[in-house]
């Protein structure tokens, strides 16, 4: 069983930031939950939500850079955290070329 928030998210990153090692990843937490948010199992998603909580859940899609939410997983956790009506959703960060 998982002790403490970082040896959670070194566990969820070996599994869904494949591409990168662990210790990498840790020094960006926000892109592993993210990344959790948008690909993962429904028990990892759990899990990693009890443990960290709704407000960080939140922080992390206010923040969120583009290409890290599909549209499907955007709109659940807009919903699913009391941020926005299903049909009332802000759109994706997009990637800008100015």
């Amino acid at each position: 069983m998982v002790c403490n928030k970082h040896e959670m998210l070194k566990r969820l990153s070996k599994k869904y930031i494949w591409w990168k090692t662990a210790d990498d990843t840790v020094t960006t937490p926000e892109l592993i939950i993210a990344q959790v948010m948008n690909i993962g199992d429904y028990v990892d998603v759990q899990a990693m939500a009890a443990q960290i909580g709704d407000e960080i859940l939140r922080d992390v899609l206010a923040h969120a850079k583009p290409g890290w939410f599909s549209e499907r997983s955007w709109s659940y956790w807009h919903y699913r955290l009391g941020i926005a009506d299903t049909d009332h959703v802000p759109p994706l960060p997009r990637r800008r070329f100015d």
